[in-house]
């Protein structure tokens, strides 16, 4: 199926014949010497209009002055059809197991490192985009709550700690140091 030629695909355009011209985007960053936006920049913007999409396809349409952190959950339970992650049901065989032998039944989820970066973009999304801080529902006690409690299950269920890694100490340079290394040359 040729999709590229005119002759069959009446909405192609030729772009060869066209003059180039820069866009206001690629104008901008050659002209004050900023760099296009990073991935993070893109994937917030992405997860911000993802975002807005499903308040606009809510039912009664929601306005983001009125979103709370009840709205905030719903997008996080409608996001969890689209997960990757298995996540097993506590009478699953295979409760608590990082690596199960077999196939089983219990749903696939988003993970919980995914839905704690996803709040933390559009949270910080929401203040760009002229939120109050104070007002921020990806803030919110319930959110928090619940990214929480998603930690604590899956890591039960799939038997995966998601501890703090704690840093080592660094070793003191001092007279410690000297003493001992006068230490072990004697």
């Amino acid at each position: 199926m040729d999709l590229l030629s005119e002759s069959k695909n009446p909405r192609f355009k030729n772009e060869t014949s066209s003059p180039v011209t820069p866009t206001a985007a690629t104008t901008n960053s050659t002209i004050t010497g900023t760099t296009p936006p990073n991935r993070y920049e893109n994937q917030k913007r992405r997860d911000w209009n993802t975002f807005c999409q499903y308040l606009r396809n809510h039912r009664p349409p929601l306005s983001l002055a009125l979103c709370s952190g009840a709205h905030v959950l719903e997008f996080l339970h409608y996001l969890d059809q689209f997960g990757k992650t298995k996540v097993h049901n506590q009478n699953c065989p295979f409760f608590g197991l990082p690596n199960p032998p077999a196939p089983c039944p219990c749903p696939l989820r988003q993970a919980w490192g995914s839905l704690d970066a996803l709040i933390g973009r559009l949270r910080a999304a929401f203040e760009e985009n002229g939120g109050n801080p104070e007002s921020n529902p990806f803030g919110a006690r319930a959110v928090r709550i619940y990214l929480r409690d998603v930690r604590d299950f899956q890591s039960k269920a799939r038997g995966v700690s998601y501890e703090k890694k704690r840093k080592r100490p660094k070793p003191k340079i001092g007279a410690n140091a000297t003493t001992t290394a006068t230490a072990a040359t004697t």
